[in-house]
């Protein structure tokens, strides 16, 4: 067998999961109207191991999308409502004092916390003050949480989706960069079109309820998790990912004079490596056994969108992130 080629397993298990997806994607489409390449980017994630963050403003139908894919994925979910008085012990879980009915000894007991899922939605997580949000970082980051000194290892598969509105910002604190860059994807949901728009009127005013059925168990998708760290990339489709993220910092040689002009900081090296997971997991799910270019391409929006900060003259010039993204895509081709 040449090096990098596939074994018989895994290809099998490409084929597999090809499969997979499609037929989730049409369970969950049996609920969620619309939205297709918002599911497409959640499936991607969920497989490369990476957290999702959610804008959109209300009635998008945000917490049922994230329900459903967590009912087709048969994981356990948990919704945590983050308000300005949530504190982190509400996420995180408690220690009480619990009593030996015979013995009459009393002893701490730990209470585990709606943290301990395998998916878990923040919902409106700019609601809750930075103590609070920063609960999640430990969780996001090592897939553990600490209370009173001890250390609770979160269960496999471990996947947090936080939601945001964007245009009620009274009362709100934004999430920190450090906090938004654990996220692999920024992803922002519009409305939907007209006949969409009739269908889910059609759909939810009327005594249908769609019965979904489980395409992959906990299991199933640890082993694609794992299969999607063994997909090879050839080093000019990394060369690319890395060169393009570079080309986001204002300081460095690369950076064309638009990002100079417009951005105060740009994409640090975990955007190169997700840019590369993103790729990888496009390719397998479409039964393909290594990415191009133009996976990367495809997730450079939902991974850059959070990474790069504009300055006041992008604001000046009506230049969003997204703008300079699509500017530096163009320019790159």
């Amino acid at each position: 067998m040449k090096e990098n080629e596939p074994n018989k397993n895994d290809v099998e298990l490409v084929e597999k999961l090809n499969n997979s997806v499609k037929s989730i994607k049409s369970e969950i489409a049996k609920v969620i109207i619309g939205q297709d390449e918002i599911v497409e980017q959640l499936v991607i994630s969920l497989l490369a191991r990476g957290h999702c963050l959610l804008v959109g403003v209300p009635g998008l139908a945000k917490t049922l999308l994230i329900k459903t894919l967590a009912e087709v994925f048969d994981l356990k979910f948990n919704r945590i409502q983050f308000t300005p008085d949530l504190m982190p012990s509400d996420i995180t879980g408690t220690e009480i004092i619990e009593e030996d009915s015979a013995s009459k000894q009393r002893s701490f007991k730990f209470v585990e916390g709606p943290i301990f899922a395998n998916v878990v939605l923040a919902d409106e997580i700019n609601r809750t003050p930075p103590k609070t949000q920063s609960a999640l970082l430990e969780a996001m980051q090592e897939h553990k949480v600490t209370i009173a000194g001890t250390t609770y290892t979160l269960k496999e598969p471990f996947f947090v989706l936080a939601t945001q509105n964007p245009i009620e910002q009274e009362g709100t604190y934004p999430l920190p960069e450090a906090q938004l860059d654990r996220f692999m994807f920024n992803l922002w949901l519009d409305y939907p079109n007209f006949n969409e728009e009739v269908e889910i009127v059609k759909s939810t005013t009327s005594q249908y309820k769609p019965s979904l059925q489980k395409v992959i168990n906990a299991e199933e998708l640890i082993r694609y998790q794992e299969l999607v760290r063994k997909v090879p990339v050839a080093d000019n489709v990394i060369n690319y990912a890395v060169k393009l993220v570079g080309k986001t910092r204002p300081n460095s040689d690369a950076a064309p004079k638009f990002i100079k002009d417009w951005i105060s900081w740009g994409a640090g090296p975990r955007a190169s490596q997700y840019l590369i997971l993103a790729a990888k997991t496009k390719a397998i799910t479409e039964g393909r056994f290594t990415p191009n270019i133009d996976d990367v391409k495809y997730a450079l929006v939902p991974v850059l969108r959070h990474r790069i900060i504009t300055n006041f003259n992008a604001e000046a010039d009506g230049i969003s992130s997204v703008d300079v993204i699509e500017t530096l895509l163009k320019e790159s081709v």
